[in-house]
């Protein structure tokens, strides 16, 4: 094989010669490499010193802010406003000496993978900052109101009677408005350096840890806090005059019974005109909203739904005014009804409603009331399976079916004055602040609405979500609205369920099923008007509207008892029916529809749910794509963001 090729031979003194200059160049790579590796050691030894020492310094410093935050937490949830200020300077204060232990490693931002979470502690840190800032200005402003609010601490206003308090205390509230500007300002700042900072680039857990999902709850929760505050100014700005600082105001409240439920949370029962000069009130007027609608002195002919649906009712009425789910156009209807046929009713500058349910939030409170020989507590009544307050207003009160008592007493007004004179008849401190927690409670809730004639304040209280608006959204919504047009007070006893599920395609296109259920599990009144007796628990006439996006598509509505209908309003598009549910029966209706736009895959799918007003514990599931995600009780209006 090795014909045609003539073998080299290389001379023994070139192999030596090859041999003996490799092996110093080996010996001298070797030796570069060590070196090497011992600087890029020394490096890190050096790295690793620098980076350990202030590191067990911010340690130490981030365990002792650890501590003073419970301990801050500890002072708020105890109401102890006082504690809370002394330990929110404290923990400012330790937050700044976290800003300055971490400054000694901000060199390391410039180190690549390192740098971004060395940065992200930057924004953290200052978000933190700015936030313990804003509360405890807020913190200093509240402690003069300390006995007020009913918190624990030494208020200003401790001497003279509860009227003397409250008077002096709003003609002071002018000097906490300037502080909202400086708290926005701080809440503005941690909102933008947390916006800095991204979670996707941590991981979903550390140990039993969930560190992305709580950075991104935290954010957001920051978010909506920070925009609710600062979208509340233009209110609290205005509370001192809405309080009368400047000159006195006149109120409409109107009392909704939710146990027949209507548009806006209840049957219009009564009203009362308050008057507030400088944060003293006093009724000016009460009575039965019956009395009011007899006074009108022109007739109006009934509404479309109410000659649908309503039986043998032909002309508008005052009671019956509230139609639509938003309350504001709700009681501009009522209003300009109410100024048009009573022309002699006094001035007033905005309407408060209040239902049953608040009713008995303040009885919890303030304790039993004794009015007309009956005895309203907050104690279960077994004739109702409700509380005995809410039997006795019916049973006093309620007008029955198809029928209208002439002598109707009002009821109402004399148990809102006497409420009224108990809880500020007594030292604020014995109820003020449980009140004030429960009123913000049921307006978040609902069951406390707001309208105010004010611009300022509307736009501030509508912020807070307090104005029962029917909100703009470009995501899916839903808004389930029923009206009770059957005169008994059968709502007390309905239990009504929702279950949606959400189908999206592979294109993006996606289509609801909408089942709504109603139960009335409890035995039927005697309604018969001959009986006398008391018409709790009859026939369920519901009219039922769902509002869903602007141009859905309807694609099925089953269960209805009437043809169903669908149109725009309140800048959304309804699907409306209507059904009946007896005593000890059941009704449900199913509506699929197709959303007007399609979702891009990658991004969260948000629905917003908004709680009809004047509803308690209404139950909601949501399945996405055959996977349940949620179930809970709608106690306010609700945002559900899916992955």
């Amino acid at each position: 094989m090795t014909d045609g090729f003539r073998k080299i031979e290389l001379p023994e003194n070139s192999k030596k010669e090859v041999s003996s200059e490799t092996k110093p160049r080996s010996r001298k790579s070797i030796k570069n490499i060590g070196k090497f590796l011992i600087a890029v050691l020394f490096i890190f030894i050096v790295l690793a010193i620098a980076i350990a020492i202030p590191a067990r310094r911010l340690h130490a410093s981030i365990q002792k802010s650890t501590a003073i935050t419970k301990e801050s937490y500890a002072a708020i949830k105890n109401q102890n406003i006082e504690e809370a200020s002394s330990k929110l300077k404290e923990l400012n204060q330790s937050l700044l000496v976290i800003q300055k232990d971490l400054s000694r490693l901000a060199w390391t931002k410039y180190i690549p993978f390192l740098g971004a979470y060395e940065a992200d502690a930057e924004h953290l840190i200052k978000a933190g900052v700015a936030a313990v800032s804003a509360g405890e200005i807020a913190a200093d402003t509240i402690v003069p109101y300390a006995d007020l609010l009913g918190l624990k601490g030494e208020s200003t206003f401790v001497s003279g009677s509860a009227d003397d308090r409250i008077q002096t205390a709003v003609e002071t509230l002018d000097k906490v408005t300037p502080k909202l500007e400086e708290i926005s300002g701080r809440v503005a700042i941690a909102g933008t350096e947390l916006d800095a900072i991204a979670p996707e680039r941590y991981p979903e857990k550390i140990g039993s840890i969930h560190v992305r999902s709580q950075l991104q709850t935290a954010k957001v929760l920051f978010s909506q806090t920070a925009k609710l505050f600062v979208d509340a100014q233009p209110f609290l700005a205005k509370l001192p005059e809405v309080l009368g600082t400047k000159e006195k105001r006149t109120y409409l409240v109107i009392f909704q019974n939710d146990a027949e439920l209507r548009a806006t949370g209840g049957f219009i029962t009564a009203y009362a005109l308050f008057e507030v000069d400088k944060g003293k009130m006093r009724v000016v007027k009460s009575d039965d909203i019956y009395k009011l609608d007899e006074s009108k002195k022109k007739k109006y002919p009934a509404k479309t739904p109410i000659l649908k649906y309503h039986q043998n009712v032909f002309t508008q009425e005052l009671r019956d005014s509230n139609l639509s789910p938003d309350f504001v156009v709700s009681m501009k209807e009522f209003e300009t009804m109410l100024v048009d046929a009573v022309p002699d009713f006094p001035k007033f500058d905005g309407i408060i409603a209040v239902d049953t349910h608040v009713l008995v939030s303040i009885i919890k409170i303030l304790g039993q009331f004794n009015v007309a020989g009956r005895v309203f507590s907050a104690e279960n009544d077994k004739r109702c399976d409700c509380p005995k307050a809410i039997y006795e207003l019916e049973d006093y009160a309620t007008k029955p079916v198809a029928y209208v008592r002439e002598e109707r007493k009002d009821i109402i007004g004399t148990l809102l004055f006497q409420i009224m004179q108990k809880a500020l008849g007594v030292s604020p401190s014995q109820y003020w602040g449980r009140l004030f927690q429960m009123f913000l409670e049921e307006a978040q809730q609902k069951h406390v609405l707001f309208y105010f004639h004010d611009t300022q304040a509307q736009s501030g209280i509508e912020s807070i979500n307090f104005a029962g608006r029917i909100k703009a959204t470009d995501e899916d919504y839903l808004h389930v609205n029923d009206v009770n047009f059957a005169g008994a007070k059968s709502n007390i006893f309905v239990i009504e369920s929702v279950r949606q599920e959400i189908n999206v395609g592979g294109d993006g296109v996606v289509t609801k099923t909408l089942y709504i259920n109603y139960k009335n599990p409890a035995p039927p009144s005697n309604c018969n008007l001959e009986a006398g007796q008391l018409c709790l628990n009859g026939i369920l006439r519901n009219w039922l509207r769902v509002y869903v996006p602007l141009s859905s598509t309807l694609l099925e509505f089953t269960g209805s008892e009437k043809d169903t209908t669908t149109y725009d309003e309140l800048d959304k598009t309804v699907f409306e029916g209507f059904l009946t549910v007896k005593p000890q029966g059941s009704s449900e209706v199913k509506i699929v529809y197709k959303l007007p736009f399609k979702v891009e895959k990658g991004k969260p799918y948000s629905l917003e749910i908004q709680k009809q007003p004047g509803t308690e514990d209404n139950s909601y599931a949501v399945s996405y794509n055959g996977k349940k995600i949620e179930e809970f009780p709608l106690l306010t209006d609700r945002k559900l963001s899916i992955k």
